[in-house]
This record gives structure tokens, sequence and C-alpha cells, in this order.
């Protein structure tokens, strides 16, 4: 027994040895943190999960489709396990229309004060202004690039999280009642803020008192086949650092050719009243279409935005990129 403990006790020694000689002393160099790998977006899912938005109908205030579509994704986060915060809110619409609006929050990890914000807009356009017939433009639209898109990809990063949650705190939030603007068929005079309803209610009445976070993405229409994501100009301004990091992975990740290395101008979208009311910078990833008038696809705003647009393969760019993102912070 006691020649056992010398041979093991030789043993240690001899590997510690081996161990001094092969790694030097590194002094007070800095110590590198190791992420785990983000874990892999299922496209399938997050496809699903735009297809099951799109079946309730046009998601418009007011009607029972974006109820019964609120509810969905109410049960969806929490299935998920996300801490949920619902903000239920009555919204004054252009026209002077009240709309029964919710922001659906989710919340990851909430002991962690440093947050990441992960948001997309819910509700679908209630007018098809776009089309070319006007026996049809006053009629809502499905909605599954604007609008279903962004928050699919969302609800599959926000049922990775449950599954494995990354080293920061992350909230994702639905923000209702972006797309009752202005119609382009609207002749009288109307405030300029009649987009973004409910992310300019959110940033007056965030879900946390006093909430803080490092960064915020939008997602907004992100599901098209061979989407083009430039970027957006107060992206860049008030969010430059996180622009390049999103683009990088992008890159890195092998989808280059989704996040392009160009700069469009500034457009009305949620993150810009993030940015506004609560000086969380943020970034906007939207599909542009730089040979269109209007910038946006063909289908923008027309009672073509359907499920045929969407492409399993732009929402498994988009999504891996934002998890890489979120994962490495």
């Amino acid at each position: 027994m006691n020649t056992l403990k010398i041979f093991v006790t030789v043993l240690a020694c001899a590997f510690a040895s081996c161990a001094n000689k092969s790694t030097p002393d590194k002094g007070n160099e800095p110590v590198v943190l190791s992420y785990a790998p983000a874990p892999e977006f299922d496209a399938d899912s997050a496809y699903l999960y735009v297809s099951e938005q799109v079946d309730f109908g046009p998601r418009v205030p007011n009607s029972t489709a974006h109820k019964a579509c609120g509810d969905y994704l109410i049960e969806g986060l929490k299935r998920f396990g996300a801490q949920l915060h619902v903000q239920e809110m009555t919204l004054t619409a252009y026209n002077g229309d009240r709309l029964k609006a919710r922001n659906i929050i989710g919340s990851y990890n909430t002991s962690n004060p440093k947050r990441i914000l992960l948001f997309a807009h819910w509700d679908s356009r209630p007018y098809a202004d776009n089309d070319p017939d006007p026996a049809t433009q006053r009629t809502p639209i499905d909605g599954a690039d604007d609008g279903a898109s962004g928050v699919g990809v969302l609800l599959e990063i926000a049922r990775q999280i449950g599954a494995k949650a990354p080293l920061a705190g992350v909230d994702i939030i639905f923000f209702d009642a972006e797309d009752y603007g202005i119609p382009s068929f609207e002749t009288r005079s109307h405030a300029t803020s009649s987009w973004c309803l409910g992310s300019q209610f959110w940033a007056r009445n965030p879900h946390t008192p006093n909430y803080k976070a490092e960064y915020g993405i939008l997602l907004d229409m992100v599901g098209a086949k061979g989407a083009t994501f430039y970027k957006e100009g107060t992206s860049v301004v008030r969010a430059s650092d996180i622009v390049e990091k999103v683009w990088g992975k992008a890159r890195d990740s092998g989808f280059g050719k989704y996040f392009l290395n160009g700069r469009i101008g500034e457009i009305t979208d949620d993150h810009q009243y993030v940015i506004k009311g609560r000086n969380i910078p943020c970034i906007d990833i939207i599909n542009y279409d730089t040979e269109n008038i209007h910038g946006f696809a063909d289908y923008w705003h027309t009672h073509n935005d359907t499920m045929d647009n969407i492409s399993r393969e732009t929402l498994k760019a988009v999504g891996q990129t934002v998890m890489e993102v979120i994962y490495k912070q």
C-alpha cells in the first residue's frame, strides 16, 4: 500500500513537471473568455412560426385575427420559458380610430443587468395601399414578410434560448400597431408620427422602470427569397459598432450574400423610437431593394405579401447571424 502511494506521488510530480515545462508563465496577460458555440437555428421551425401567424389572417388591431395571434404569441413565449410582460393599451391611429393593442415581451436571465433587446412588429398592414387596383387598396394584407417573418425568427430564437441560454440577459419584444401609418391614398394632412405606435408607447412606458440595454436589434421584413440587407442610415449613425459586429458575424457565418457592405438612408421604423425614447443604440435589419422606387420589394404593402415569398434560407441567414452575436456577447 505504501509502495502504491509512493508510485502515485511520483507519477503526479512527473505530470506536474511536464505541465510546467509545456505551459510557460503568462504573467499578467489578459484572460480570454471562451464561449460555447451558438445553437443551430432551425429554419423549418421559424418558417412554421411565420406560417402559423399568417394562418390567422391579417393581424390588424381590433380584429379577431389580431387577438387570436396575440394569444398565440403569448403562449409561445410562455412555452419557451420566458418571463412574460404584456402591455395592453389603447392607441390613437392617424385617423382618430382607437386601437386595442398589445406589446408582448419575453425576458430571459432577468437577474443580469446587462441586456440585449431583440424586437419586431407583429401587426400587419390594414391597407394594401400599393396595390395597382384602387378597389383593393383599402383592405388588409397577410403581411407574411412585413411583420410575420421577423416575429417567426424571434420565436425560434426564444425557443433556442429556452433550451440553452446565452450569458447575456435577453428581452424579446413584439411591438404592436407599427403598420397603421398614413396610407398613400390619404389626402388629408395628419401627424407625422402615425407609424410605430406600439414602440412609441413602450419607449415612454418600458416594461421595466428605467429599462436599459447594451444594444437592440430590430428584424423587419427578413424572410424574402434573395433578400438584401444594407446598413441602414440611423443604425450606422447611432450604433455603428453593432452594425459592424452583426455584418461581420454574417460574413463569417457564410451569409455575406444577404448582408451587403453598402449603406442606405434612414428608414422610419421601430428602432428609431427605441433610440429616441430609451437612448439604446439599435440597428434595423430590413430587406431593401435599391432597384425599386420605394426601396422595398414589389409585394410591399400589397396583397402579394404572402407565404410564397418566404424563404427558409433567408430566415436561416438572419436567425443564425443574430444568435452568433448574442451568444458571443
